[in-house]
């Protein structure tokens, strides 16, 4: 639910060019729903990924008001951004499995 509606805002609301080819990987929320970690990547990969941090700690506000309503929170969550280098990784091993595959 939080994955979603984060991804809303940032299709629809975040205008931050700092925020663009950002892609939301996973939230995890804790417990209380007081905190939560927000991981994601980026089209350009790990170099963009400070940029797109202090884009998104620049619209926390914006975010912890307007998910807090979406969701009905009495409390609003603070939030940790960080870089998935995930989809990155999986891209470049399947970039190396791809020339491996041409060399045979």
């Amino acid at each position: 639910m939080v994955l979603r509606e984060l991804s809303l805002m940032l299709l629809r609301d975040l205008r931050d060019p700092r925020l663009r080819g950002v892609s939301l990987t996973s939230v995890r929320m804790a417990d209380d729903l007081r905190h939560g970690r927000i991981r994601f990547s980026h089209l350009r990969g790990r170099a963009h990924a400070p940029d797109a941090i202090k884009g998104f700690r620049s619209a926390e506000g914006f975010i912890r008001r307007n998910l807090g309503r979406a969701l009905g929170l009495r409390y609003t969550p603070d939030f940790d951004f960080e870089f998935d280098p995930g989809p990155e990784s999986a891209a470049r091993v399947d970039e190396l499995l791809r020339e491996t595959r041409a060399r045979e």
